[in-house]
C-alpha cells in the first residue's frame, strides 16, 4: 500500500478536530499531493520576504487568512491557491481535512484542506511566493535530512523539530507546516516526532 492511498483511506474516515476560538486569527491552507507511481509528491511554497509577513521566508503551504467574501474556510484556502499560484482546486479530488492547528505564539489558528492532483499543472507563482516547489514523501520522512532549529528570538531559548527540504543555508520546514505535515505522515506507519 503507498503513502497515497493510505493517507486518502485514512482522511475519507477522518474527523478532524474544529477549533473555534474567537480571539484567534482564522487561516487555511491546501495541502495538494501528486501521486506517482512508487512515491507522493507534496507541494510547497517559500513565502517572500515581507516585512508584515510574521511567516515572511518560511516554507508554507499555500493559503491565507479568511476574507468576508469566504463562504467557508476552505473556500479560503482554494481562493488563496489560486491567488498565489494560478492553481485552480475546484475540479481536483477533494480528500478531506486534517485537524486544526493553533499558533505557539500568534493568535492564529489554520484549517487544512487535503487534494490529489493526478497532472502537475503549470503554476504561476504570484508576489507573495518566492518558490513554489514540490518534495518526496521520501524526503519529508528522511531521518537524515531531519533538525533542530534553534528559535534565537525566543526567551528562553527554543528549540524545534524541522526538516531540511532545500539544502544548505536555505529555510527549513518548522513550525505550523511541521505540524500539519506530522499529521500526515501519521496516517502511514512512518511517524516524524511531533513538535509539542
Amino acid at each position: 500500500m503507498t503513502p497515497y492511498s493510505q493517507i486518502q483511506t485514512a482522511l475519507q474516515s477522518h474527523q478532524p478536530k474544529l477549533f473555534a476560538e474567537s480571539d484567534k486569527k482564522q487561516a487555511a491552507v491546501a495541502v495538494i499531493l501528486h501521486p506517482t507511481h512508487e512515491d507522493l509528491q507534496i507541494l510547497f511554497i517559500e513565502r517572500a520576504a515581507h516585512p508584515k509577513d510574521p511567516w515572511s521566508g518560511h516554507i508554507a503551504f499555500p493559503g491565507g487568512t479568511i476574507e468576508p467574501e469566504d463562504t467557508n474556510l476552505q473556500q479560503t484556502a482554494e481562493r488563496e491557491t489560486q491567488e498565489e499560484l494560478s492553481l485552480d482546486l475546484s475540479n481536483t479530488n477533494f480528500l478531506g481535512q486534517l485537524d486544526d492547528v493553533t499558533g505557539a505564539t500568534l493568535p492564529v489558528q489554520v484549517s487544512a484542506y487535503v487534494y490529489a492532483i493526478n497532472n502537475l499543472p503549470q503554476l504561476c507563482p504570484n508576489e507573495e511566493v518566492c518558490e513554489v516547489f514540490w518534495a518526496s514523501y521520501h524526503d519529508i520522512t528522511d531521518s537524515a535530512r531531519l533538525q533542530t532549529l534553534q528559535l534565537k528570538n525566543w526567551h528562553p531559548l527554543k528549540e524545534v523539530p524541522a526538516i531540511d527540504l532545500l539544502g544548505p543555508n536555505r529555510p527549513v520546514l518548522w513550525g505550523l507546516t511541521y505540524r500539519l505535515v506530522t499529521q500526515l505522515v501519521s496516517f502511514t506507519s512512518k511517524t516524524l516526532p511531533s513538535m509539542f
